[in-house]
């Protein structure tokens, strides 16, 4: 009996002991790592390369500048696209009615409260509509609160840009054609 006790003892020690050593050699043997350095050593190459690339460009685009760069004694020029006239008559006789320079109430969608917003913003004119991105109208809009939230200003720059370059004709069919402008 006592020599059954020490067995019940010892092969369990000796299965455990055996056991850890051979999870000890498995897991010391699938250890291999993953050897990223060639990749890495590209990278470093690419990044270097865009760095030069860049330092040439921008050095180009300074020599450029300096170039280009008008002096003091000589006055910008101003083109035609700097100043478009603009033709009370023309946009009456599309729309029936007065319009008045710069009057973004002309563009559909846009009401009295909705152009006092948009001139809080300093957007003021056809002109500054239309260079307005669709994403900072609707920030502008969600700046006067929930009950503009309803409007979509996806087509007030490119209106506004009709307007401002004078196309009654086509800002008139266009509105005709896309009831509340929408797109």
């Amino acid at each position: 009996m006592e020599n059954m006790n020490i067995w019940c003892w010892l092969i369990p020690a000796i299965v455990g002991i055996v056991c850890a050593l051979f999870g000890y050699l498995i897991g010391k043997g699938g250890n291999s790592q993953i050897d990223h350095s060639s990749e890495l050593n590209i990278l470093k190459d690419k990044n270097a390369k865009l760095e030069t690339d860049l330092a040439a460009c921008n050095k180009q685009l300074s020599q450029e500048s300096e170039r280009v760069a008008p002096t003091k004694a000589v006055p910008p020029i101003v083109t035609a696209e700097t100043v478009l006239p603009f033709s009370a008559q023309a946009a009456k006789s599309v729309f029936g009615k007065t319009i008045k320079q710069n009057d973004l109430k002309i563009v559909e969608g846009i009401g009295p409260k909705i152009q006092q917003l948009f001139n809080s913003f300093n957007i003021k004119t056809w002109k500054d509509l239309s260079e307005t991105s669709v994403d900072k109208c609707q920030e502008i809009l969600g700046s006067g609160g929930t009950r503009y939230k309803i409007h979509d200003p996806a087509s007030w720059p490119m209106q506004a840009k009709m307007a401002y370059e004078g196309k009654w004709k086509e800002l008139h069919k266009w509105q005709e054609e896309h009831k509340r402008g929408k797109l």
